[in-house]
């Protein structure tokens, strides 16, 4: 290369040696950057969480119920913070629009109406003046749930058989309503897919038969109900309201068989959701938070015996590293949990409710705790390794 007059040059070695020299500091300075980067960021997220959690401090100590309810003006942000940040707004905090017309000539099917949401949720919808299709797993059984149904002697109240696991009883329920309904061809006004189960249990706990057993209930019980009824529904451009879960926002610890299959509805709801907007069918659903308490799902019997059932397939080896103990620690949170739940389904069954009779019906519902509604939020949108450093334990 040619040199330049009044300018030395450095010799081939000695350029070397700086350019090396050079690249290792600037190698150095960006790995410190971005070191730096993800301590700000972390801090950063944890900020928001404390800032949250301040925010929400002092309105929890002044709501005299501890449940969201989208009804009630006086819970939720401000409306500023709630028109700027919509995303952040409760359900409890947004307007209430307008109900349908003519309820009395809609049909709305509700599955898992044996007990639980479903239960209460058929009433209250008959209350509205709804022609209810009742779906019950042991109405041939006679069970007490569709027997109460049944003895309200009312030609708006049918209850029928349903196992969402099994295709020909949806098939024969398609057929029953489809001749029952006064003008079929106007269509299903509503399906609500509520039936579902749960249990409880770690990773290693859990066996894959308890796996399938609980997705073949609540998603693919879900899928294969909506799939059947979608045509009706479709032509009264009606709606489908799937009940998912906090569980379906969140991860938890020893609930993986239960998050999975919500997770699950969720996405197939969201999908759903995008095909059906063009025929005019709106999807929505549901998050409840911890209302175990009131479905009677998990009585203490219920949870030991769920535990040693587990503990008796359990390998040898699984059993031996975790300890009896262990197990025990399990069985006692598990209880503490069904405990802490809200003994009042009326904001899961206003949600549900809402979502069929409102003209502008929400995409989500999130009847819950306001400790899990924050919960859900900083999970959902900031970094994981905020939430982990908040909610691990």
């Amino acid at each position: 290369m040619r040199s330049l007059p009044g300018r030395p040059q450095p010799s081939p070695a000695a350029g070397s040696g700086c350019t090396l020299a050079g690249a290792g500091r600037a190698s150095q300075t960006r790995g410190s950057c971005r070191a730096k980067g993800e301590r700000a960021c972390c801090w950063y997220g944890l900020w928001i969480a404390m800032m949250l959690a301040t925010r929400f401090s002092r309105p929890l100590s002044l709501f005299s119920v501890k449940t969201l309810n989208f009804r009630d003006i006086g819970n939720g942000l401000r409306p500023v913070q709630g028109f700027c940040f919509p995303f952040l707004t409760p359900s409890g905090r947004r307007s209430y629009a307008s109900e349908i017309d003519q309820i009395g000539s809609k049909a709305v099917l509700v599955t898992g109406c044996d007990s639980g949401f479903g239960f209460s949720l058929a009433k209250h919808l008959h209350s509205k003046g709804f022609i209810v299709f009742a779906g019950c797993l042991f109405k041939d059984q006679g069970a007490a749930g569709s027997q109460e149904l049944d003895n309200m002697k009312s030609e708006r109240m049918r209850t029928i058989q349903l196992n969402v696991c099994n295709s020909q009883e949806i098939e024969q329920a398609v057929e029953h309503m489809g001749a029952s309904l006064k003008d079929p061809q106007k269509g299903l006004w509503g399906l609500v897919n509520n039936a579902g189960i749960s249990t409880f249990g770690e990773v290693e706990f859990t066996s894959m038969e308890t796996y399938k057993e609980v997705a073949e209930v609540n998603l693919w019980g879900t899928i294969r109900t909506t799939k059947a009824f979608l045509p009706l529904i479709r032509r009264a451009k009606g709606r489908v309201v799937n009940i998912s879960s906090m569980m379906g926002r969140m991860g938890s610890p020893a609930r993986s068989s239960y998050c999975i299959t919500k997770f699950g509805v969720e996405a197939f709801s969201d999908c759903l959701r995008y095909e059906m907007q063009p025929q005019g069918v709106k999807i929505c659903v549901v998050e409840p938070g911890n209302f175990i308490g009131a479905t009677n799902l998990y009585t203490p019997e219920r949870i030991k015996a769920i535990a040693e059932k587990m503990w008796k397939e359990l390998p040898e080896t699984v059993r031996k590293d975790y300890g009896r103990k262990y197990l025990d620690e399990q069985i006692t949170k598990m209880e503490s949990y069904c405990n802490s739940g809200s003994p009042d389904t009326s904001p899961v069954i206003n949600s549900i409710s809402h979502a069929l009779t409102s003209s502008s019906p929400y995409t989500r519902y999130h009847p819950m705790d306001y400790y899990w509604w924050l919960r859900v939020q900083i999970m959902t949108h900031l970094p994981a390794a905020v939430a982990d450093r908040i909610y691990i334990y």
